[in-house]
């Protein structure tokens, strides 16, 4: 089962719950964080990256990460930040295009990481591992969610939300881009109790999105308890469990900055002789990625759109093995064939010609990127199933970077757990 703890949060003072949350860390770069500090500078951005108030320092100075303590416990000093006078939950509620999201905040030991009760399926890479290793350990605190999600045998969700059906939250804020994020309060012995037990029913659960979060706070731990400072709430760290069937998932658009030497007619010619069907596509929805079938039938299929020179083309093919889980992904067959074997990008992870844009965003920023002649090709692509994303981590199977986008999009802020 996976157990989950209460603690007493550090969250902000009502009256700046809509100031200080801010987006995480990892969507913004220095640049675009300094701006977002610029024009607010209570964003809780001064303490999850601080490299973007020190310009002149290299990112991983230690004085990047001692000004992240300094700026957190400025802010509870002053009385923006307030910790909760005793251990709780938190249920957190997001609506976003009049769809609903509700989950449930607290901690699980570092330990159901390591035994694969919370299962994971991407790689972390070490230099963003490292990174929030030393933020976490330098501020002393877990100052961003991890997204988990589990299987809801008991109706858990009803749950849950029955908890603040007609109450008002303790914290709240709407993003720019309309998004509404509210944090309430669990503090009852009763329902805390039947939370705990509810939660005793599920076997594992799983990193949609947090993967260097979570792997980082167990380095503290680790590293904690070799140095002989380790404390109970060092040996935990904090998350927002989700039902698996109430979360949204995209797909994770690629851009590539050109054909490798290719020729337009090249390359289409080379995916007509690997076997890929290929048609114009028309416009796409300004908005949302409609998937459009290509075959009646039961037979699956790749489906994927690219777009290059003002045109979107549908691309597709049978899947060859749909018994291979992680082989007979899209984004699998895109990085073995296409991206590698045609275009030779073999490093998804770090090959400069090759970018990424969630898949939640519209595609006529896709189109916009590629008629500026930043970049020559866009690939649009189908979002994977929930199930098959959880069956892969069951099988401790690794997906390829950027195969999955979830929401909601979890704000940092709002809710902070201290280990010291």
């Amino acid at each position: 089962m996976v157990q989950i703890y209460r603690f007493a949060a550090v969250r902000p003072e009502r009256r700046y719950s809509g100031d200080i949350p801010s987006v995480p860390y990892d969507v913004v770069t220095a640049e675009e964080a300094r701006e977002c500090i610029e024009k607010n500078p209570l964003s809780f951005l001064r303490v999850s990256r601080p490299d973007a108030e020190l310009p002149d320092l290299p990112p991983h100075d230690d004085r990047v990460y001692e000004r992240a303590r300094e700026v957190f416990y400025g802010l509870l000093a002053d009385g923006r930040l307030q910790r909760d006078p005793e251990p709780g939950m938190y249920v957190y509620r997001a609506v976003q295009d009049g769809e609903e999201f509700v989950g449930l905040v607290c901690c699980v030991a570092t330990e159901e990481y390591e035994n694969r009760r919370i299962r994971r399926h991407e790689l972390t890479r070490y230099d963003k591992e490292e990174d929030r290793t030393r933020h976490i350990d330098a501020v002393g605190a877990n100052t961003g969610l991890v997204f988990l999600l589990y299987r809801d045998p008991d109706d858990i969700y009803t749950a849950i939300h029955s908890l603040i059906d007609g109450a008002e939250p303790d914290g709240s804020t709407t993003t720019v881009s309309g998004v509404l994020h509210q944090v309430y309060r669990i503090a009852d012995e009763a329902a805390l109790s039947h939370l705990e037990g509810l939660f005793a029913t599920v076997p594992e659960a799983y990193i949609a999105d947090g993967h260097h979060r979570a792997k980082s706070a167990v380095n503290v731990a680790e590293r904690r308890r070799e140095e002989g400072r380790f404390t109970e709430e060092a040996g935990r760290f904090m998350v927002v469990l989700f039902a698996r069937d109430h979360v949204r998932i995209h797909g994770y658009s690629r851009l590539v900055t050109d054909l490798g030497g290719l020729t337009l007619p090249g390359f289409i010619d080379a995916l007509l002789r690997a076997g890929w069907s290929i048609r114009p596509h028309g416009k796409v929805d300004a908005s949302e990625y409609q998937v459009r079938p290509l075959a009646t039938g039961d037979e699956p299929l790749h489906v994927m759109h690219f777009y290059m020179q003002g045109t979107w083309y549908e691309v597709s093919r049978p899947v060859d093995n749909p018994a291979d889980l992680i082989g007979s992904l899209d984004v699998s067959v895109l990085q073995k064939e296409v991206l590698e074997g045609m275009l030779g990008i073999t490093d998804p992870r770090g090959d400069p010609r090759l970018h990424y844009m969630g898949g939640a965003k519209p595609l006529t920023g896709l189109e916009r990127l590629v008629d500026s002649g930043e970049y020559a090709l866009a690939v649009a692509m189908q979002p994977v199933d929930v199930e098959t994303v959880l069956a892969i981590a069951d099988a401790d199977g690794v997906m390829p970077p950027k195969s999955t986008w979830f929401e909601p999009k979890l704000l940092s802020g709002l809710v902070v757990h201290t280990i010291d």
